[in-house]
């Protein structure tokens, strides 16, 4: 019987190819918006993510995510590292500035002080130049895509000034960071030449970052710096999904990838559907002719499931693997960088998959229970 619905799936070549082509576009566009929603979600917490060596962040407790900065006295630092469980906590500033390069280019750039002595908070790998450096009077490291939006097509060249803020800064090395959510370029100084270069306000401490003793739980240490200090303290992976959250929640991008996403299903699943249904009706004489000659529903409910799982296999296999390429062929692009396909979306993509075929095998199916063997000897 597996061999019959076989030969007759692929005897209509037409709607066979059409089916698998609704299955492979549903797949595409599924996977493919889901996965650049994922990439754009952990874009909006780069520095978090980056910034792994702190189990803790402590901030003022009116911050809702990483870009709202509401600076602390210094003081705040000396109270943080003297909570018990503490191992370390350093200061970190975030913040914007503008840098005129030597040809006259001015680009705003996101700008991010790191601790002078330990240089906690540095970008996760160097790509040219050394990490100690930075350390040196004026000295400035700046991410791989910052460099090549300022510097396009040129050769890498160190050291190179440029003024930010009206002050003159060199950028000795070049690092590799993720991509922030607003892609401006990400300049990395100690913590005391940030805040010098930064606008001059009343207090300027960004962030204090703090790592947990070994065998204290982060989440503990961050309920007793509230404790002590009044602060907001949340752990990296709190403070990640926090940030994560506000975007969600205050922007219409989820929205926006929810629709298309939701089309990429109802187009597939409507395609599918009346795709199958046509060619059922098409077939008709042949399924009645089965049960003229004994067929049961359920095996012929088994033929036209082996024929939605062969249709589904195929074409889920072609879009997912469209996606990956699609995702393959944009890795080298300095700009989209760090949008992948997660195996979640395509595990994902799978089962939605599933359920459109599903939903194709049973609003046709139903027009074959029916079926009265007789009309196979109408005229």
């Amino acid at each position: 019987m597996n061999l019959i619905a076989l030969k007759m799936l692929r005897g209509e070549r037409a709607k066979y190819y059409g089916l698998i082509f609704g299955i492979t576009f549903a797949t595409l566009l599924m996977s493919q918006q889901v996965a650049i929603f994922i990439g754009l979600m952990e874009r909006t917490a780069s520095q978090i993510i980056d910034l792994r060596e702190a189990d803790v962040w402590v901030m003022d407790p009116q911050v809702q995510y990483i870009d709202e900065i509401i600076a602390m006295p210094d003081v705040k630092l000396s109270a943080v590292r003297s909570v018990s469980g503490v191992k370390w906590a350093v200061p970190f500033y975030k913040g914007l500035a503008v840098i005129k390069a030597g040809d006259g280019t001015m680009q705003q750039v996101i700008l991010l002080g790191i601790d002078d002595h330990s240089l906690i908070g540095a970008p996760p790998q160097m790509l040219h130049g050394r990490l100690e450096d930075i350390q040196q009077p004026n000295a400035m490291i700046i991410d791989r895509a910052g460099y090549e939006f300022i510097w396009p097509g040129q050769a890498v060249k160190l050291p190179r000034e440029i003024e930010i803020n009206d002050n003159r800064v060199v950028i000795t090395g070049i690092a590799d960071a993720s991509a922030p959510f607003v892609t401006f370029p990400v300049v990395f100084t100690t913590y005391s030449r940030a805040v010098e270069l930064a606008a001059k306000q009343r207090t300027q401490m960004s962030f204090i970052i703090a790592k947990a003793n070994a065998g204290v739980d982060p989440t503990d240490l961050a309920k007793r710096i509230h404790q002590a200090t009044n602060l907001q303290a949340l752990t990296w992976y709190d403070f990640m999904w926090r940030s994560i959250e506000y975007y969600l929640q205050r922007t219409g991008i989820p929205v926006n990838f929810g629709i298309t996403v939701a089309l990429g299903f109802i187009v597939g699943a409507s395609v599918a559907a009346q795709t199958f249904y046509i060619f059922v009706l098409e077939n008709i004489r042949q399924f009645g002719t089965l049960k003229a000659i004994g067929v049961t529903n359920q095996q012929i409910l088994r033929m036209v499931l082996l024929q939605a799982t062969v249709v589904g296999s195929i074409g889920y296999s072609i879009g997912i693997g469209f996606c990956a390429l699609f995702f393959y062929c944009l890795s080298g692009v300095t700009a989209l960088r760090g949008f992948y396909l997660p195996w979640q979306v395509a595990l994902g993509a799978a089962i939605a998959v599933t359920v459109i075929m599903l939903l194709a095998s049973l609003v046709s199916i139903r027009k074959v229970f029916v079926l009265d063997p007789a009309v196979v000897f109408r005229g």
